[in-house]
């Protein structure tokens, strides 16, 4: 299998409508972008417009929030289709999608809700999971969800059916930095013990964010600037997964292109340094 290093992109952000103009009418300093599948998946329009303009300057890649690989549901056949007909016409780097349930009984929550970690869940959810591949031609990337509640079922930790699944399912990672510290504050475990728990060799992609801090408990709105803590926990990732390629997502109270852009230069200085003195001390990732 392919290492993450094989299809390193750089830095990106994700895409937004109020970013279209700007980002053609000049050469932002992005290595990529991330565009939501659901909000190009149309028959035509403007967003097309602006996405096949922009490929055109750009790498892409393509996230969806709506594929609801955990639900006891079957895989919504028409949303495949419509999905890989967007896969084929944009050609992204490549494509993911969540490690949750989504919808009951044909009905969207519009939610990103997290899995019991049980054995019987592991198996359904690798069933779909290899079913999207099979069906898309093509290894999917999964991301980690941040949670609020837990099962009492579960008979895992988090990344050990993350890691159980990507192994099963023979799919990638995007590792949420974010994600995975919410859901660590949230329900009281180390964040690094997460990382430590991941194969290197299965991550693709990071996703880095802003959250709502509410002292008991925090929430992933993606409408803050990343956070110290959060930096800090992106820098151990650095450290034991090597150059992976990294984004900024921010869909609410979305700032200037440039500030964002100001943003993710603090990844670049972030990952440039950890790599920098892992370099220096003979560290090897992976």
């Amino acid at each position: 299998m392919d290492t993450q290093n094989d299809h390193y992109l750089g830095f990106g952000l994700g895409l937004r409508t109020d970013h279209f103009e700007e980002v053609l009418q000049g050469q932002a300093n992005v290595d990529w972008f991330e565009v939501i599948s659901e909000n190009f998946m149309v028959g035509g329009g403007k967003p097309l417009y602006y996405l096949h303009e922009i490929r055109e300057q750009y790498p892409i890649v393509m996230h969806g929030v709506s594929m609801s690989v955990g639900s006891t549901d079957p895989l919504d056949m028409n949303y495949l289709r419509r999905l890989k007909k967007l896969v084929n016409d944009v050609k992204p780097a490549w494509i993911s999608d969540h490690l949750c349930w989504s919808q009951l009984g044909g009905i969207n929550s519009h939610d990103l809700l997290p899995m019991p970690y049980t054995e019987e869940a592991l198996k359904h959810i690798v069933g779909n999971i290899r079913q999207a591949q099979d069906f898309l031609g093509q290894q999917m990337l999964i991301e980690n969800v941040s949670s609020y509640i837990s099962y009492s079922e579960s008979a895992m930790t988090e990344w050990e059916f993350y890691s159980a699944v990507v192994e099963e399912a023979d799919c990638l990672m995007l590792l949420d930095i974010n994600n995975i510290y919410v859901s660590a504050r949230n329900h009281h475990f180390d964040a690094e013990d997460y990382l430590k728990g991941i194969n290197p060799k299965r991550v693709r992609q990071m996703h880095l964010a802003g959250h709502s801090d509410y002292g008991d408990y925090i929430i992933d709105t993606h409408d803050h600037p990343v956070v110290d803590s959060v930096w800090q926990l992106y820098a151990k990732a650095i450290e034991r997964f090597g150059p992976v390629s990294t984004m900024i997502e921010r869909d609410d109270d979305i700032p200037a292109l440039g500030e964002l852009i100001a943003e993710l230069d603090q990844a670049r200085a972030i990952s440039a340094r950890v790599l920098s003195a892992g370099e220096s001390s003979g560290v090897a990732h992976g």
